[in-house]
């Protein structure tokens, strides 16, 4: 359950913090927008560090990746109300199956 956790608050971080500075660099918001972004993307930067030490920063890093990949179409059904394809969806669980695989306990 721990390394589901962080994977999610990871990548609300490293999304959310990026639509921040997106808000402030394309929609002209204001600076505390851009500097709120910047603080949540330097968080999300210390999540991978609390996965188990068994896993190295590449396959956490690689596995990360996919979860941004559906979370980020998530965002952009519920922020952007953008409405997804049957190949999103086909997308994401390719994703996210490849990331279960990475992540899989390894014997040994």
């Amino acid at each position: 359950m721990r390394p589901a956790a962080l994977f999610l608050l990871a990548g609300l971080l490293e999304v959310g913090g990026g639509y921040l500075v997106w808000l402030w660099l394309r929609q002209h918001r204001s600076p505390a927008f851009g500097a709120a972004g910047f603080l949540a993307l330097a968080l999300y930067g210390t999540i991978p560090a609390l996965q188990d030490p068994n896993n190295s920063f590449g396959r956490v890093y690689a596995a990360y990746g996919a979860v941004f990949i559906a979370i980020s179409m998530v965002w952009g059904m519920i922020v952007d109300e953008q409405a997804l394809d049957a190949l999103d969806y086909v997308g994401a669980a390719i994703c996210l199956l490849g990331a279960l695989v990475m992540m899989w306990p390894r014997g040994g």
